[in-house]
């Protein structure tokens, strides 16, 4: 009986998980996605009800062929960089490292009107890493509080920020979704951009709701950040990789941060509900200038200040007045 319990659970599993990949991401028109997945859903009702009458124990052998070929199809699957991607990440971001230099190109830096009205420019751009001053993680909402986009802006100087951010890599016609970042539905992107870019396009223009924080780290730490940013992004290149909803995602950036400040550092459930990475960063100590978690977010908050910014030249001084630990470093 037990046996028997095991494995219904594990056909129930396996059909779940199946009818889910082959409705999102079998190569067919939506009326032959949809007929695939209910005849695999009838195989496998099939073989569960083998259990109540032995006569239909052949369902088992017909659902177990069904789930090789599932399985087979599935590690055909392999991520691109050669699609018709949406022209905002149409580009990769890669960079070249001699030893204190370090080009990027393909720095995204866009004048967004609206989000179809916008001017593309790609930029390469150039960075000492002795200049590097600071570390800033920006967390963007749009209607979930345990939800936020996670993005790292380096500073150096003379209001000079770049920002790396880990993307869903989408193609025409794709719409996000957390259950299709289970299913190899996009690919991974790593983008470089301007904070007038990428920050104001979130308040400004997709109506998010942005918030700022200062992280109190060593320099040769926030340069070993840097370069990590960089490397990923010239891996992402060369081999590309399928984006995933827990596992490569935009807390990928804040865990790869948090590993240089606290070394050995375990797994914790804010690194993926990533709406609560200031009580996370909080508890690190990494935040300086407020005396709790909810200051910190009350000061940081930057939605206001970036949608009254009409000067580009000035929006990132502008989203970090009041910030607090501006001056703690």
């Amino acid at each position: 009986m037990a046996a028997s319990l095991l494995i219904g659970i594990v056909i129930t599993l396996t059909a779940a998980w199946g009818a889910l990949a082959l409705w999102l991401r079998a190569p067919l028109p939506p009326v032959g996605r949809a007929a695939l997945t209910l005849a695999w859903l009838a195989s496998a009702l099939a073989a569960i009800a083998a259990f109540a009458w032995p006569a239909w124990q052949p369902a088992w052998y017909v659902f177990a062929l069904a789930a090789v070929a599932l399985l087979v199809w599935w590690h055909t699957l392999r991520p691109s960089n050669d699609r018709d991607w949406i022209p905002e990440v149409a580009r990769q971001t890669h960079g070249e490292i001699d030893g204190n230099r370090v080009t990027l190109h393909n720095v995204r830096n866009f004048d967004w009107r609206s989000r179809t009205d916008f001017t593309p420019r790609w930029e390469t751009r150039h960075y000492a890493l002795d200049e590097l001053q600071s570390v800033d993680v920006a967390l963007s909402y749009w209607n979930r509080p345990a939800i936020a986009h996670a993005l790292v802006s380096f500073g150096f100087g003379h209001d000079r920020h770049v920002v790396f951010s880990v993307e869903i890599r989408r193609k025409q016609g794709d719409r996000f979704s957390e259950i299709g970042g289970f299913f190899k539905q996009y690919e991974l992107s790593v983008i470089a951009s301007t904070e007038e870019d990428s920050l104001r396009v979130r308040t400004n223009v997709r109506g998010e709701d942005g918030y700022l924080y200062r992280i109190y780290m060593p320099l040769d730490a926030a340069r070993s950040l840097f370069l990590a940013y960089v490397n990923s992004a010239n891996r992402l290149r060369h081999t590309p990789r399928f984006y995933h909803t827990l596992t490569a995602n935009c807390t990928t950036i804040v865990f790869q941060m948090a590993r240089r400040i606290v070394p050995g550092l375990p797994l914790d459930f804010r690194q993926l509900a990533s709406g609560y990475l200031p009580e996370y960063l909080y508890d690190l100590q990494v935040l300086r200038g407020a005396d709790n978690a909810g200051q910190y977010r009350r000061l940081g908050r930057y939605t206001e200040r970036a949608r009254a910014n009409a000067t580009p030249a000035t929006f990132s001084r502008d989203i970090r007045h009041g910030l607090p630990g501006i001056d703690a470093q």
